[in-house]
């Protein structure tokens, strides 16, 4: 469903994503792992067009050069960034609404009660202004958003940035649901939770490659995922 080939971001002389090769099939859930400052951000923002490059982004055989970013999010391609990014003045169901103006035309796969049901917290909180929700309950509503789009596929930018580890399993519990229909790529920090959501990983360092592979081969290698994460005491365990 997408395939990075020879993918580079640069800003002015700093080169972020060097020759970047990525490929995730149809219903695969992928990790994209690695320290800060490596290049994960940059890599689902040049996917979602908000980023120049050069080298190929393929979606389903289909090159997006020269799309304008809501061109990628109409033909499927659904970003949930870093940040959450919601309408702070809108309610929740309001937020909610706003993921169908990406569905252009799409069959609904999830409405917005399946949201509530996905996510039942969100229920009675239906018409709370988004700047009064807290940050789960904003990841939330980011992802229920990007579901009410219709996606053919998912970019995740840190899901469980700033969660209570409590949310931050209901959250990842959803995307392992999700997963099962829609593929999709995450960029994560929480290396366990994400190895045990998704069927395989990459690690990037410095915009490169690292290390790849299924989450059983990373996790059995858990000493050198852990070094170039730079975190010695790292443990990846179900």
């Amino acid at each position: 469903m997408l395939e990075l080939r020879s993918l580079c971001v640069s800003y002015g002389p700093v080169d972020a994503v060097k020759s970047l090769d990525i490929v995730v099939r149809d219903r695969e859930a992928v990790a994209l792992l690695g320290p800060n400052g490596a290049g994960k951000t940059s890599t689902l923002r040049a996917v979602s067009q908000l980023q120049r490059f050069t080298g190929s982004v393929i979606f389903d055989g289909v090159d997006l050069r020269g799309r304008k970013p809501e061109d990628v999010a109409r033909a499927g391609l659904v970003h949930v960034p870093e940040g959450r990014r919601l309408f702070a003045s809108l309610t929740v169901h309001e937020n909610l609404q706003m993921g169908e103006t990406a569905r252009s035309g799409r069959a609904p796969s999830y409405s917005i009660s399946d949201v509530y049901d996905l996510f039942p917290a969100l229920r009675p909180l239906a018409r709370r202004l988004g700047y009064a929700l807290s940050g789960g309950e904003q990841q939330m509503v980011a992802i229920g958003r990007a579901l009410v789009a219709s996606p053919r596929f998912l970019l995740l930018d840190e899901p469980s940035l700033g969660l209570a580890p409590i949310v931050t399993k209901v959250v990842f519990a959803v995307l392992a649901e999700v997963g099962t229909r829609t593929p999709m790529l995450v960029v994560e920090q929480n290396t366990a939770i994400a190895l045990n959501t998704c069927s395989r990983g990459y690690v990037l360092v410095s915009g490169r490659i690292g290390m790849s592979g299924t989450s059983e081969e990373m996790t059995d290698r858990e000493g050198m995922l852990a070094s170039y994460l730079g975190q010695h005491d790292a443990v990846v365990t179900p």
